[in-house]
């Protein structure tokens, strides 16, 4: 006779929890899968329509539709292309003037027959608004009325009952991601452009430049390459930084003194000059370097200080690793 829930172990409930996410995650992959075979014909057609367009992308659904399409709409913002969401219910109570005829809209509903859309639909059809629509059927009212068709694989929900959205949200996301996806190559996205959007937080410090977070040309402790060692020792030590930056007679970089290299040279030190001692190939990096790769090569190269050079190979600055590690860029 099989144990009643309260006879179960917790070893076993665990067991059972586990089985049943492997099987959701199996499910859901399998479903991917098959989107991934059967790509809607209109996907090309989509994405050339909304890089052509002058206005935004508008995106709206109702329940967990309106839930990822929000999502939708905030991943394609944030990747350069302008959207936002309008719930259906507020649209018919005035946010309809939120779309233009240079907006391009795009609705989901997984039965393409949610009646919250169709003021939205009428919408966009009399002002020949382009109408992209995301549905499981293709013979639904949303995907009649649609300029183009999105169409879900028809693959069941995964849920106990199998009505809960699940599979479905799943697949619309993936969508959603895979249009932003081709946008950005359509537009040549770059890093750069990603951070203009992404400012806040540790994304915004993995993106920032070593510009934004150096030390500028007033800090360095610069001195010349005939420069005698007591006066290099006080450069050091008013700097802060634990170095001397050496310059030749150009005022291009010539090389750094650095802790290691005193205590290296101990026994002769006070016989040479700052080009004497100076090590002639230290780490750079420019100013429009990004501050998580600045980040990296000072970990690889086991040191707490890198030099700013510009294109002629001058001294414009200097980045120390608490700098980064202020910035959150760690």
């Amino acid at each position: 006779m099989p144990l009643s829930p309260l006879e179960t172990s917790p070893t076993d409930l665990h067991a059972t929890h586990i089985q049943q996410a492997r099987k959701v995650f199996e499910l859901e992959a399998k479903a991917l899968d098959q989107f991934a075979g059967a790509i809607p014909a209109d996907f090309g057609p989509a994405v050339e329509t909304i890089m052509a367009a002058t206005g935004r992308v508008i995106v709206s659904g109702v329940g967990k539709s309106g839930h990822v399409g929000r999502k939708i709409a905030a991943t394609l913002a944030s990747t350069g292309t302008p959207a936002l969401f309008v719930h259906p219910s507020e649209a018919s109570h005035g946010d309809l003037g939120m779309i233009t005829r240079g907006d391009i809209c795009i609705l989901i509903s997984n039965s393409g027959e949610s009646a919250e859309l169709g003021d939205m639909v009428a919408y966009a059809r009399r002002f020949a608004i382009p109408l992209i629509g995301i549905s499981r059927r293709i013979d639904s009212t949303l995907m009649r009325a649609a300029d183009l068709k999105l169409l879900l694989p028809d693959a069941p929900e995964v849920c106990a009952i199998g009505m809960a959205p699940t599979t479905s949200t799943v697949l619309t996301m993936a969508l959603g991601d895979a249009l932003a996806v081709a946008l950005m190559n359509a537009r040549g996205f770059r890093p750069e452009d990603f951070s203009v959007f992404h400012p806040g937080g540790k994304l915004g410090a993995q993106l920032s430049r070593v510009g934004q977070l150096m030390h500028g040309a007033d800090a360095l402790p610069l001195v010349a390459r005939d420069t005698a060692m007591p006066d290099v020792l006080l450069a050091m030590t008013s700097g802060g930084f634990g170095v001397a930056v050496v310059t030749a007679e150009d005022g291009t970089l010539h090389g750094i003194v650095t802790d290691g290299d005193l205590r290296r040279n101990i026994t002769r030190l006070m016989e040479g000059t700052a080009g004497t001692f100076a090590s002639r190939n230290p780490k750079t990096v420019g100013p429009d370097t990004l501050a998580a790769e600045a980040m990296a090569l000072m970990n690889e190269a086991k040191i707490t200080v890198l030099l700013v050079i510009d294109e002629g190979r001058q001294p414009v600055g200097i980045l120390h690793m608490h700098d980064l590690l202020r910035a959150g860029v760690a």
